[in-house]
């Protein structure tokens, strides 16, 4: 059986095929301003890249912020269960997992199975999401992809107080003209997500093996603030931005 999921999220769409229980293939891309279109875009180029004719997959999923704008998907799931399923199916040993996207935060406790026990979500606020790390970014003049290495670097990360990503900006700004280095102030931004994500995951219970998914976890020093605010050691996996693809295309192979 060959199946595929699409998972499209605020900030980038991505594709996955499954075939027999095992992966064969990914893609990813950035979203735009057009989820629909991104959707089967993200899906046509996979296909392509594999030599897969459309007809060829036996069933299709949709999940991610745009999940319902796929509509030649047979199905659309919500990314809470999907990242459940590929977080299970990359480690069974996993309990609990942390994603973060583009512009939410999930913590999600796993049951042996890799069935959801309990979840908890930000999706009202933009702050410790990637959005959030973009506005950051922007405001210091640094390309996002060096944020994580930089802020490993820091000697003292800066207090960056307000959860709000309006007012901790300001604060960004107030930091650099009273010559704060770009280093300490990364490493407080990311201090600043690490606690937030953590106050929200510690109400199901952070229970070891903690998986991180998601964009945001190839970020290196959002991933040590988190385990630095936790007390435990956090698993990312090469999958992890593509996890909630892969647990779409997984419950894709189950007929219902």
């Amino acid at each position: 059986m060959l199946t595929i999921g699409i998972d499209v999220g605020s900030i980038s769409a991505k594709a996955a095929v499954v075939k027999d229980g095992e992966l064969i293939g990914s893609k990813v891309i950035l979203t735009g301003y057009n989820s629909r279109n991104a959707g089967e875009k993200v899906f046509n180029n996979l296909l392509n890249e594999l030599c897969i004719s459309r007809d060829a997959a036996d069933r299709v999923v949709a999940t991610g912020y745009g999940r319902n704008s796929v509509d030649f998907a047979d199905r659309a799931v919500t990314e809470i269960t999907c990242h459940a399923a590929g977080a299970h199916f990359q480690d069974s040993a996993i309990r609990t997992v942390i994603d973060i996207g583009g512009q939410d935060s999930k913590a999600i406790s796993l049951d042996s199975a890799g069935s959801v026990r309990d979840f908890a979500m930000n999706d009202k606020c933009a702050a410790g999401t990637g959005r959030f790390l973009e506005v950051m970014a922007r405001a210091l003049e640094v390309d996002l992809d060096a944020f994580g290495k930089m802020s490993l670097q820091a000697d003292q990360p800066a207090a960056i107080s307000s959860l709000c990503t309006v007012f901790a900006e300001s604060e960004v700004i107030s930091l650099i003209a009273r010559g704060e280095s770009r280093k300490n102030i990364i490493a407080g931004i990311h201090e600043s997500v690490g606690s937030r994500v953590v106050a929200m995951a510690n109400r199901v219970g952070i229970v070891q093996p903690v998986m991180m998914t998601g964009g945001v976890a190839r970020n290196i020093g959002v991933v040590r603030a988190l385990e630095k605010k936790s007390g435990k050691s956090i698993m990312v996996s090469e999958l992890a931005q593509i996890n909630g693809a892969i647990g779409a295309a997984l419950i894709a192979a189950v007929k219902r």
